[in-house]
């Protein structure tokens, strides 16, 4: 029963991604988006999309950093 937990965690936190990734891109239907927003946690959105938000910003001031050290 608890490998069912951990599954249904993992696979929760990689819809979680998923649909976080959809929205960045702006280019997902709103009856597909309906449908996975039913299947996640909320706190799992929350927590990978902050996650999502840190990693571009950390990307935009890498790049930034490499294009003007050129």
């Amino acid at each position: 029963m608890k490998e069912d937990t951990a599954f249904s965690s993992k696979s929760t936190w990689l819809l979680s991604v998923k649909l976080v990734a959809w929205s960045f891109l702006g280019i997902r239907s709103k009856s597909a988006y309906q449908e996975d927003l039913a299947r996640v946690n909320p706190m799992h959105v929350v927590l990978v999309g902050i996650a999502g938000v840190l990693l571009f910003v950390l990307s935009l001031i890498a790049l930034v950093n490499w294009v003007v050290a050129k």
